[in-house]
């Protein structure tokens, strides 16, 4: 039995909001209450939310994080720069956020959204509450060798690199510090990203319910066991790069039909845009909705044929397994 977190996107629930109708006053103060930002805790079949085996319990947490915390990063990155950006879209300030990078290459874009940079990573760990570590794998022990002497127990370190572990963050680290394992995508840029962490053998619930204050408004952000880190990088962070692939083709069947380049990629992000938000909100499987769009003898199901004649189903399957496999073996190393 696996015990997740869920929490769900403001922005989600705002919109659910919107689209009550009059007559659901229960429902309206059940969902009003969960704007809160609570945390969701699901017992056995965690996301088979409608099966009566599911317990589902919430632990009242603040919606936004306290607008005090200090928050640092350890690297300049894609990711560092999502997650940065998606905090600053909730109530954490600017000013409350340092980032370090040994050059400043990455660092511009930090300092255009007001947020101070620095080339010392001792002097972002010793000015900070929570301490993202965003750099590649195997610069992990490098990086916490150098800081471990300024680490505090009251301190929460989040490791995003991909592959390494909770156990090789805790032996690199201080006795008894906080270590939670993080891993987002690249949309936290624009809110709509899907994180996942795990916490360490220090991490209580209170831990990981600031680290979800924190990360509301980057999208969804889930907690389970670290088991599912590796899996969840394979099909969602490097699936971002599967879609974009799948976008760019779809394009590109267009343009080979006639139509001029740029509207067929304008039309064809709107149409990944708009099927992912069908999907998450509808709450459907991708196969009712795929069946939606389906009419007999119509030009979806031919489409569709030829999808399957080309193994796109297995293809994609492969790829995560792929990108999985290749996030263990990081671990290994």
């Amino acid at each position: 039995m696996h015990q997740i977190a869920v929490c769900k996107p403001a922005i989600y629930r705002r919109r659910r909001r919107r689209r009550r109708r009059p007559n659901e006053g229960d429902r309206r103060s059940t969902e009003i209450a969960e704007s809160a930002c609570c945390f969701q805790a699901i017992c056995d079949e965690p996301f088979a939310l409608t099966q009566h085996r599911c317990v589902s319990t919430q632990i009242k947490m603040d919606q936004y994080a306290d607008p005090q915390l200090k928050i640092g990063f350890i690297g300049a990155g894609n990711m560092a720069f999502g997650i940065a950006k998606g905090m600053l879209s909730g109530n954490v300030l600017p000013i409350n956020i340092k980032v370090s990078a040994p050059s400043s290459t990455n660092q511009g874009r930090f300092q255009e959204l007001g947020i101070s940079v620095t080339h010392s990573n001792t002097e972002v760990v010793s000015g900070s509450d929570v301490v993202f570590v965003a750099v590649k794998p195997h610069l992990v022990p490098l990086v916490l060798s150098e800081v471990s002497p300024h680490v505090q127990q009251k301190q929460i370190i989040v490791s995003v690199a991909a592959g390494v572990t909770l156990a090789l963050l805790e032996e690199l680290l201080p006795e008894n510090s906080i270590v939670i394992r993080l891993m987002p995508n690249l949309p936290c840029v624009v809110q709509e990203g899907a994180l996942l962490f795990a916490r360490g053998a220090n991490a209580k619930q209170e831990d990981g319910a600031v680290l979800c204050s924190l990360l509301r408004c980057c999208g969804l952000v889930v907690e389970g066991p670290e088991a599912w880190i590796d899996i969840h990088t394979g099909m969602s962070g490097s699936g971002v790069a599967f879609v974009y692939l799948f976008a760019e083709a779809l394009a590109e069947g267009a343009v080979k039909m006639g139509m001029p380049s740029a509207l067929a990629h304008s039309i064809a992000s709107q149409t990944v845009l708009g099927a992912g938000r069908l999907l998450r909100d509808s709450g459907k499987h991708p196969a009712q909705l795929r069946s939606d769009v389906c009419t007999p003898g119509g030009t979806t199901i031919y489409g569709l044929h030829t999808l399957e004649q080309g193994g796109v189903r297995a293809s994609v399957m492969s790829a995560v397994e792929s990108a999985t496999e290749k996030a263990r073996e990081l671990g290994r190393k």
